[in-house]
């Protein structure tokens, strides 16, 4: 689900919050232009018990169930480019996407 790149990226995103040992948690919630958009942001509490905990490289990514349906099969890399850079997600499940791409369908 992460690729070791993501991992170390996240893991020093972590480290520079001040809170090495919180997670990151990842999933889909409603909005944008064509219906959803992921989620990324930092989750200091405990995974609940319906949580998927995914421990790569020392790094905690925790999905909850709903979001886990339309993530499995998915990839999370860290991109760096003359466009710039950022977490990117290949994810098999998505039917289309808005043109910023920060918007997709299921």
């Amino acid at each position: 689900m992460v690729t070791s790149r993501a991992a170390k990226v996240m893991r020093e995103q972590l480290a520079r919050r001040g809170t090495p040992q919180a997670a990151i948690r990842l999933g889909i919630r409603g909005g944008g232009c064509t219906g959803y958009s992921y989620l990324f942001e930092y989750d200091d509490r405990e995974p609940r018990a319906s949580d998927h905990v995914v421990v790569k490289d020392g790094v905690r990514v925790v999905v909850d169930p709903k979001s886990m349906l339309l993530l499995k099969g998915t990839e999370v890399d860290f991109e760096t480019g003359i466009r710039g850079h950022g977490f990117k997600f290949q994810n098999p499940n998505i039917k289309d996407s808005c043109g910023c791409g920060e918007s997709i369908t299921f």
